[in-house]
């Protein structure tokens, strides 16, 4: 019988999945993820395999005997290596659109909340004290801030509109999108990364995990910020050196963050980070959403059906055809 193999998933269960795939083939899984070599005795079978954080290293795609498809559970495919996928002929797809409102409303929180103070003022509360907990310079209002997103993709187009509709300055960094593609939408195009660290007050990266991206905001970078900027991440924890972030909070170059990613994760229990009091932290959950949820299981398990069918892939980021 055809196997699909899902490597890990942090679901209650797997119904969604099996109410699209148990009719047409087995399903096999790990729930959490596993040493290299279990996963790769698990796939070596698989027709199908649908992935959420396992490592699906050269080793596990080398024991790729029958894949057809290697499917991520999201956006991001850094856990995959796409490369050795495509020397062995098997496409890897992603789901780029399930969570794009979301991820652009979390962006968009964490920027209120690092400007308006919330938390700060929260915490002043149930201390029992009563007035403004921060310098009255601490709490801003968007309208007279500078916004720099690096990034304009699907994600980084919708957090750019949210911003306008806050009046902000918005500034874009995107070498590879149109001029005219940002300015109709009513951003500015800045022609360096640089240049957008040294205007903004708030920087926020939408871009993929990429060897050009990763560590793009390291100690050289953040040294190019304005003093008590602000930094968000929604996008991937590893664009961001940590030790470079933890000294630029520390040293008050930075005046605050907002990750919902970090690198490594889990966040280690003692890294300072979990101390620092000017850091809001979420645990890599800004896509999340029950209609999100729901389109990213239920996307993956088609995609997955399509390749055991033998139909045509969508979101192929390897560039692979569907072996036939």
């Amino acid at each position: 019988m055809l196997k699909v193999v899902v490597t890990d998933y942090t679901f209650a269960d797997l119904d969604m999945e099996l109410a699209i795939l148990a009719p047409h083939v087995e399903v096999t899984s790990f729930k959490a993820k596993r040493s290299t070599s279990e996963l790769a005795e698990l796939v070596h079978d698989s027709d199908a395999v649908i992935t959420q954080f396992a490592t699906i290293n050269e080793e596990v795609i080398q024991a790729m005997n029958k894949a057809r498809v290697i499917v991520r559970y999201g956006i991001g495919f850094d856990n995959v290596d796409i490369k050795a996928a495509w020397r062995r002929g098997i496409p890897v797809c992603n789901i780029p659109d399930y969570c794009v409102d979301e991820v652009a409303d979390h962006a968009l929180a964490f920027i209120l909340a690092t400007t308006r103070q919330v938390i700060p003022n929260t915490l002043h509360l149930r201390a029992q004290q009563w007035g403004l907990p921060v310098p009255v310079r601490s709490m801003q209002a968007l309208k007279y801030l500078t916004v720099g997103i690096i990034g304009f993709g699907r994600i980084g187009r919708e957090v750019v509109q949210r911003l306008l509709a806050f009046k902000a300055r918005v500034l874009v960094f995107d070498p590879v999108v149109a001029e005219e593609e940002i300015t109709k939408v009513g951003a500015i195009v800045v022609a360096s990364f640089e240049e957008l660290l040294a205007q903004s007050d708030i920087v926020s990266p939408h871009c993929p995990s990429t060897p050009k991206t990763k560590k793009m905001f390291n100690a050289a970078a953040f040294a190019k910020m304005k003093e008590g900027a602000i930094f968000i991440n929604v996008s991937r924890g590893d664009l961001t050196d940590s030790n470079a972030l933890i000294e630029a909070l520390e040293s008050g170059k930075l005046g605050g963050a907002a990750l919902d990613v970090f690198d490594p994760e889990p966040i280690p229990t003692d890294n300072l980070i979990l101390q620092s009091p000017n850091v809001i932290l979420a645990a890599h959950v800004a896509s999340v959403s029950p209609t999100a949820v729901k389109t990213l299981r239920e996307t993956a398990a088609r995609i997955a059906l399509k390749a055991v069918l033998g139909e045509p892939l969508p979101n192929v980021v390897n560039g692979v055809s569907l072996r036939r």
